[in-house]
């Protein structure tokens, strides 16, 4: 029987960063995620966000993809917050996230992390902290940051 692990913290933001998960649409749509991660069969170890993105802690699957996972939670919530109006509009996710791994041993930091994120965003806006993201993880020739606002 194969053995696999492998934590990965993906963020995700809605289009143009507009604040649609006000407190009690954002326990909603989380809430929507949680039991269609079970039906999905995707182990999701947290979840939480603040008023324009989500944070989530995901262990894949041996036959899983980060891709895979990441459109299966985005665009079934999106399909599930039109369908039941829970936003004025028609709500989209962006289309970039990010998505990093996770060594076992910070585990329980990074789950203290995501639950910790409306105490985290009074002290700190999102866009402070996709660039704190961008200096400690350095993407590549585009940010994290740079391929969020892309879509803006």
């Amino acid at each position: 029987m194969s053995y696999v692990r492998i934590w990965v913290h993906l963020v995700f933001s809605t289009k143009n960063r507009h604040p649609y998960l006000t407190k009690g649409i954002r326990y909603k749509v989380q809430n929507h995620i949680i039991e269609n991660c079970k039906e999905k069969l995707i182990f999701l170890q947290a979840i939480n966000g603040y008023t324009e993105h989500l944070h989530c802690l995901i262990s894949l699957g041996k036959e899983q993809s980060i891709a895979k996972v990441a459109q299966l939670i985005k665009g079934e919530s999106a399909f599930w917050i039109n369908k039941n109006q829970l936003v004025e509009g028609t709500f989209m996710w962006q289309d970039d996230y990010y998505a990093i791994s996770v060594s076992e041993s910070i585990v329980a930091a990074v789950i203290n992390y995501i639950k910790n994120q409306e105490t985290h965003h009074d002290k700190k806006t999102f866009d402070d902290e996709v660039k704190t993201f961008h200096r400690k993880y350095k993407f590549g020739n585009m940010s994290f940051e740079e391929s969020l606002n892309s879509d803006r």
